[in-house]
């Protein structure tokens, strides 16, 4: 018997030979390199430098933990990662919803619906800084400014907005879901054809309005989606940089300061790269442990 199995081993190994696996290894392996070397190279290369006192000028200096403990006792941090979270519960409250009730809705629109779909996507088009610098016309603070313009006509303001600690995040948010729900409406839109069109008939022929399609139909039918996009919208929110640094620069009051734009100032206003590595190892690690919760927390719920 073992023999047996010894020789219809060889003979599988053969075959596997003489149909060109050597060869198949050979052309693939440069591949795989090059791919390891600049997807994972950086990531060990980071862990490296978070153990160093780097600027990039002088010579790196090992100094083990030190930048982690340097990081976890800055008087900034917690400040910043209250901030990230704060942004991060307001774009899941009030931005989240949007794309998904934009969807729905063009796709209720059987013919001026791909009108629809080109306005909602305008946003991703614009260049970020082009859309952040136009917004900020837009906050101004003075009863000139647009908003201000137009909560005028109704005796409401002026208001400070991104001048404001209370009213600068929410600003912020606000631009943030204005400049993102378009490209995930999309693919909110691509996962709705998936959906059989004879639930949707079986529930008219029910009675069932549109809101109770949605409900009973729409909404079941998609949830894996909807739970994957609320994972990387956690993901992508407590990233958050671009609109904190143009709009505000992390202030007023250091009132939108995150995790991000802390690393930011470690490395190219401190100088230190080494702090800003350890910083991002960190926030790594927190997404990490983020995603294998929410895995585990929204398993049973992700298939319909």
């Amino acid at each position: 018997m073992f023999q047996q199995r010894t020789q219809k081993s060889g003979r599988s190994v053969a075959t596997w030979y003489r149909s060109g696996g050597l060869s198949a290894i050979f052309f693939a392996l440069p591949l795989v390199l090059i791919f390891l070397y600049f997807s994972w190279g950086p990531i060990l290369r980071g862990l490296v430098l978070s153990f160093q006192k780097n600027n990039l000028v002088l010579p790196a200096e090992w100094v083990g933990w030190s930048n982690f403990s340097y990081v976890l006792t800055d008087p900034q941090l917690p400040q910043a990662a209250l901030n990230t979270l704060y942004f991060a519960l307001l774009a899941l409250i009030f931005g989240f919803p949007v794309p998904l009730f934009l969807a729905v809705f063009i796709s209720e629109l059987r013919k001026t619906g791909w009108l629809y779909n080109v306005l909602s996507y305008l946003p991703a088009v614009v260049p970020p800084v082009a859309a952040i610098l136009l917004w900020t016309f837009f906050y101004d603070p003075s009863s000139a400014g647009v908003f201000n313009s137009i909560l005028g006509w109704f005796g409401l303001g002026p208001f400070a907005w991104l001048n404001s600690q209370t009213l600068a995040m929410p600003a912020i948010v606000l631009e943030a879901t204005w400049a993102g729900a378009g490209a995930t409406s999309i693919i909110y839109l691509a996962a709705l054809t998936g959906v059989r069109t004879e639930l949707y008939e079986a529930a008219e022929l029910d009675g069932a309005g549109i809101w109770s399609r949605v409900w009973h139909v729409t909404l079941p039918q998609i949830r894996g989606i909807i739970l994957i996009m609320m994972l990387l919208q956690l993901i992508g929110t407590f990233q958050v940089f671009t609109e904190p640094f143009l709009f505000t620069g992390g202030g007023p009051n250091n009132a939108t300061t995150t995790v991000l734009l802390l690393i930011y100032r470690y490395a190219f206003i401190n100088g230190d790269f080494g702090a800003a590595t350890a910083l991002s190892v960190l926030l790594a690690g927190v997404l990490c442990v983020l995603s294998l919760v929410y895995h585990f927390a929204t398993r049973r719920w992700s298939t319909p």
